[in-house]
C-alpha cells in the first residue's frame, strides 16, 4: 500500500476548486495604489481615465492578482505560493463583482505540489484575467500525515 501524502491527507486532488468573491470600491483601488506604490492616474483619476480607452477608473491587475492569490490561499494546509502566469483580458471597474476561481489541473503528490488554472470573472461572466499559478502544500503546524 503506497504511503498517504499530504494532497492525500487534505484530499486535493485534480478538479478540486476554489472560489472567493468581492465588489471592487473606490475605496480597494485607494488602498492598494498605497499598499503597492502604484498611483497610474488610469487608476486614480476618474477624469483622466475617461480619456483612456477603458472610458473610466479602473482597477489595477495586480488586484485581480491578490483575488486570486486569497482564493489559493483557502487550500488545506500551510500554502506556500511557487509561480504564476497571468493574461488580463478584460477592466476591473469600480462597483465590479468579481470572482477569483482557482482549479486544480495537476498534483505531484509525491511533493505536495498544486497546479491550478486561475480565472476571475465579473458579474457579467466576462473573463477578467485567466492564467495558472503553482503552489506547494505543507502540514498546518500541530497536523500529521
Amino acid at each position: 500500500m503506497a504511503e498517504q501524502t499530504i494532497l492525500d491527507k487534505y484530499g486535493v486532488d485534480v478538479g478540486f476548486k476554489l472560489t472567493y468573491e468581492r465588489v471592487i470600491t473606490a475605496e480597494d483601488i485607494d488602498l492598494f495604489a498605497k499598499v503597492s506604490g502604484d498611483y497610474n492616474p488610469v487608476h486614480m483619476n476618474e477624469e483622466f481615465a475617461k480619456t483612456t480607452l477603458f472610458k473610466g477608473r479602473i482597477a489595477h491587475g495586480a488586484y485581480s492578482q491578490g483575488l486570486l492569490s486569497a482564493t489559493m490561499a483557502k487550500l488545506p494546509g500551510l500554502v506556500i505560493f511557487m509561480n504564476q502566469t497571468l493574461r488580463f483580458k478584460n477592466p476591473v471597474r469600480i462597483g465590479d463583482k468579481i470572482t477569483a476561481i482557482a482549479e486544480v489541473i495537476s498534483v505531484k503528490k509525491d511533493k505536495g505540489i498544486v497546479t491550478m488554472k486561475n480565472s476571475c470573472v465579473n458579474q457579467k461572466g466576462d473573463i477578467v484575467v485567466e492564467g495558472e499559478a503553482s503552489v506547494m502544500i505543507f502540514l498546518k503546524p500541530g497536523d500529521t500525515l
